[in-house]
């Protein structure tokens, strides 16, 4: 599979936030998929098979680990920032589409576990793509909650940003080959905080 024509220069896509061209696009899917089952520190090889494409094209897109990590978590928050809106749309109820796009942001969670590691040394880099998944996600977060809560006629006792760090706070070192279920818990909080406060 050959690069596309015309694809982006490295600085042109390190800053264009939305859906990337389909190469890279298939290079991402598939970049985030294995660090699920295989974790950040995969071998490229492995990532190439996956998206179908051959070791080189892979360098040619992110010459670095790095810069491959940061797109797909990129990639991953804007998938999660598209889907809010479109869930609130298409859902039968609110709560079906906040319920819908939590177990979405849990899997991005599994995604971006090990960036840190992955990140090492690259300066204030994590910082900012932290202050990124907070401008772009909490208020998608946000409308959901409030459609959620006002469905129920209950008054949220949490904010957007805090659910998202208990959330992330459930499934942070959730254990390999364990019982243990971040994703049965996420939705227990959900229940709670959509048992609000009475108005």
């Amino acid at each position: 599979m050959a690069d596309t024509p015309g694809a982006p220069s490295r600085g042109e896509r390190s800053t264009t936030v939305g859906r990337p061209p389909q190469s890279t696009q298939a290079i991402l899917d598939a970049a985030a998929a294995v660090f699920v089952s295989s974790g950040v520190d995969a071998p490229v090889r492995e990532i190439a098979a996956t998206a179908g494409v051959g070791v080189g094209t892979i360098y040619r897109h992110f010459p670095t680990r790095p810069e491959l990590v940061v797109a797909v978590y990129r990639h991953q928050v804007e998938a999660c920032a598209e889907a809010g809106p479109r869930l609130l749309a298409e859902s039968a109820t609110p709560e079906i589409a906040l319920r819908a796009w939590v177990a979405m942001f849990v899997d991005f969670l599994v995604t971006k576990h090990g960036l840190a590691g992955a990140l090492r040394g690259a300066g204030d880099g994590s910082d900012a793509l932290h202050a990124y998944f907070v401008d772009r996600l909490v208020p998608v977060a946000a409308a959901l909650l409030d459609a959620a809560c006002e469905s129920a006629g209950v008054v949220p006792s949490v904010d957007a940003y805090t659910v998202l760090r208990g959330i992330g706070n459930l499934c942070i070192g959730a254990p390999k080959g364990t019982d243990y279920r971040a994703s049965a818990l996420v939705q227990l909080l959900i229940s709670g905080v959509l048992a609000g406060d009475a108005p």
